[in-house]
């Protein structure tokens, strides 16, 4: 047989408190400064991705023809520098993220992020991080004309110094619009109403 028990009045459920939402328009706007430096991070990895997409057409771009073949730009051998030119673009980009908007709330077709207030703390982590790993990775290279590349003519050997040589300032640029973003979103945090 069912028992039925009657009816209990019960404590309501309590939710979990909420860290408060920051006003997107709480933020203030980004100084020209960082404007200038995001747009200019943005561009710096173009050069060596534009100079990749000619390899990947058939452009030697200062290899020697023993070298071109034997780094083997063609059929599968292809696919890397595609992938690493519009991966890099597209990571250059996202530093425009620090200086607009939809860094603080991307638009609503983005998945899982859309039309909701990003954390300004990881946006800041995830920059910061990269900017140091870009600085580890791309200040070496500003040794390159030091270093003897065999499978490059003296030409294409000057040539690809040249087109990577702005990666270097990729890093630092990130770095300072990153601090940027933190000020505007500390100041905004600072002026919010508990």
């Amino acid at each position: 047989m069912t028992t039925i028990r009657p009816l209990t009045a019960t404590a309501p459920a309590r939710t979990p408190a909420r860290t408060p939402v920051l006003d997107p328009a709480a933020v203030p706007a980004a100084p020209r400064w960082a404007v200038r430096a995001a747009h200019l991070a943005a561009v710096t990895a173009l050069p060596a991705g534009l100079w990749r997409l000619g390899l990947v057409a058939g452009w030697h771009g200062g290899y020697s023809d023993a070298g071109y073949h034997a780094v083997g730009f063609s059929g599968w051998g292809a696919v890397w520098p595609l992938t690493l030119s519009v991966l890099t673009e597209a990571l250059a980009l996202l530093t425009l993220g620090l200086v607009r908007p939809w860094g603080t709330v991307p638009p609503r077709w983005v998945p899982f992020l859309g039309g909701r207030p990003v954390n300004p703390r990881a946006v800041v982590l995830a920059a910061s991080l990269g900017a140091a790993g870009l600085v580890v990775m791309w200040t070496p290279f500003a040794a390159w004309w030091s270093v003897e590349h065999p499978y490059m003519t003296p030409t294409g050997h000057l040539l690809v110094g040249l087109l990577y040589l702005p990666s270097v300032l990729w890093g630092p640029l990130l770095a300072a619009v990153t601090v940027s973003y933190h000020r505007r979103h500390r100041a905004a945090s600072a002026v919010r109403p508990s």
